[in-house]
């Protein structure tokens, strides 16, 4: 039987939609199985699982599978992705495959060309294979490999040749453009959003930022980490010659024809520079607010307010808890031809088509208050304040958003409760506050626990204590065991928990009196049973997220 009559018999697609697909599937030259996905007939899995049983083979699905490096690394990365196959096990002679086409002739005679083995094919998914090709091809040992080789090339003298080094930048096989590649290809690869440089007493040790977790990629010898430092520092345009100040830069890199977006960062430490990259992939697009993760009622809250001609908005969390996403993605709705959108940010972190961006440079007393007063001159409909830092700031941008301005900005608190009063503290006029701000929200991330190797498990006595007193004391709680697809973390993808207070006339009141005591106390009885720590309560009941994480965001508020 053929693939659509084999779904057509599983019910998994009419005869209309047949037709419809290969009538597509002509046109394109595409396989029927791409076509039905590409329409939204069909999901991959039932695919696989489908063109699996017609031809008597097994289907492995790559999410539940434990991969084994030995095994996946008898096959070469290059053939692995031409031919869309992974090494799933060996069963003596024989190696099983993992192929997306495994009618594909030629790519099985190659694969078993390459092995030099009998080869069993076995259907996987063509999304989570390739998923899992970024996952079990790291290049650990190709970067301590290249790193050992840049330390050879740079002999036993510690200190950089200058000219030599300079000279070697513009040769793809220089070892120092090599090993920057290979670490770059590996961050971008695994989702890291950091790479950290950091030079020890004995050795250079680099790590990536992988789901808020730092974790070790390689150490090397000491004396390589002059010649990244000094290979990053001209890819950003810095001073080479000043080690002793902190610098800092951006460039942007392709990586696999993805555009990736570089902020680098470089402090002097007692054993050399320590150098930390901030990794922005273009491909990868903004979110929408669809895609941010709110409850429901929240969004449509949300949405309401950002469609008011005036105000302002403020979006809390410590660093790194994706203020500036959730920003952006609120600018993602409003950028339409009839608003015009000014930015002033510090840096400039998504470039976007559309806005009117400005990069705030202190050196020249580009100062956010300084940017902010010219800026209510370009006659704005939206402004974005990367940061209200100052009372000036703050200052303006209230009073721009009581002039007829949307005004979002985003402020270092724990909670949404705590904005308001934050600003007070800054010494802003509390009519000021009290008449501009319209919404806070507060959040955080919470790590996503890994689908491949999710399991059920029984809190401990201190987690089943914590879930009592949130009134999940009968949820079925999973976590992680760790696998190939999670760096054997138990975690892969992190996801926003939020919470929101809305001004309402009585919290106006109290901070129009400045009544700190009456506006927390209030603000909290608005937010019952719908902060943060009760969103991420509720992912972590459905399976989402862990008891471990849930606690992890709510010592603060304890």
């Amino acid at each position: 039987m053929r693939l659509g009559e084999i779904l057509v018999a599983q019910k998994l697609v009419s005869q209309e939609q047949l037709r419809l697909a290969l009538e597509e599937q002509k046109r394109s030259g595409r396989r029927l199985g791409r076509v039905l996905v590409d329409l939204g007939l069909a999901t991959e899995d039932k695919i696989a699982q489908a063109l699996a049983r017609q031809l008597s083979l097994r289907y492995v699905d790559l999410r539940q599978h434990s991969f084994s490096r030995a095994v996946v690394a008898k096959l070469p990365e290059t053939a692995a992705r031409r031919f869309r196959a992974v090494a799933l096990e060996e069963r003596g002679a024989t190696l099983v495959v993992g192929m997306a086409d495994p009618t594909d002739l030629f790519a099985f005679d190659e694969l078993t060309r390459i092995l030099k083995r009998d080869v069993e094919p076995a259907v996987v998914g063509e999304a989570q294979l390739l998923l899992s090709l970024d996952q079990v091809y790291r290049r650990t040992e190709e970067i301590s490999g290249l790193a050992k080789e840049l330390e050879q090339d740079l002999g036993g003298d510690k200190a950089v040749d200058f000219g030599a080094l300079g000279a070697s930048l513009g040769a793809e096989d220089a070892p120092v453009v090599k090993l920057l590649q290979s670490i770059f290809e590996d961050a971008t690869q695994v989702g890291a959003s950091d790479i950290h440089v950091e030079p020890q007493e004995d050795r250079l040790r680099i790590r990536f930022r992988i789901d808020g977790e730092l974790h070790v990629q390689t150490e090397a010898d000491l004396r390589v980490a002059a010649a990244l430092a000094l290979r990053l520092k001209l890819m950003a345009g810095l001073d080479i010659s000043e080690k002793r100040l902190p610098q800092d830069g951006r460039f942007h890199v392709v990586v696999r024809q993805n555009a990736v977006d570089v902020r680098i960062s470089t402090m002097p430490t007692q054993h050399g520079e320590s150098v930390v990259m901030r990794l922005l992939n273009r491909s990868s697009g903004l979110l929408t607010l669809e895609h941010l993760g709110m409850p429901a009622a929240m969004l449509a809250r949300f949405r309401e307010i950002l469609g008011r001609v005036s105000g302002m908005v403020l979006v809390t969390g410590p660093t790194g808890s994706g203020k500036t996403t959730t920003l952006y993605a609120a600018l993602n709705e409003l950028n339409t031809p009839a608003r015009k959108i000014i930015t002033v940010e510090d840096p400039v972190e998504y470039q976007v088509a559309g806005l009117n961006q400005i990069q705030v440079n202190e050196k020249i007393d580009l100062t956010f208050a300084a940017v902010l007063r010219s800026v209510l001159r370009q006659d704005p409909d939206v402004i974005l304040v990367g940061e209200m830092r100052d009372t000036e700031t703050a200052q303006i941008g209230l009073r721009a958003a009581i002039t007829g301005h949307m005004v979002l900005s985003t402020l270092h608190t724990r909670d949404a409760a705590n904005a308001p009063t934050r600003m007070l503290d800054m010494g802003v006029p509390p009519f000021m506050v009290a008449s501009a701000l319209q919404a806070v929200i507060a959040q955080r991330l919470v790590r996503f626990v890994c689908e491949g190797c999710a399991e059920k498990c029984a809190p401990s006595a201190q987690e089943a204590r914590f879930a009592e007193s949130l009134g999940l004391a009968a949820a079925a709680f999973k976590q992680g065991r760790g696998c190939g697809h999670c760096n054997n973390t138990g975690y892969r993808g992190r996801g926003g928990v939020y919470e929101m207070l809305e001004m309402t006339p009585r919290l106006t009141q109290a901070v129009a009196r400045q009544d700190v005591g009456a506006f927390v106390a209030a603000a909290r009885e608005e937010m019952a049973g719908r902060t943060f720590v009760q969103h991420a309560a509720a992912l972590a009941a459905a399976g989402r997220t862990t008891l471990h994480e849930v606690m992890r965001i709510s010592q603060s508020e304890d």
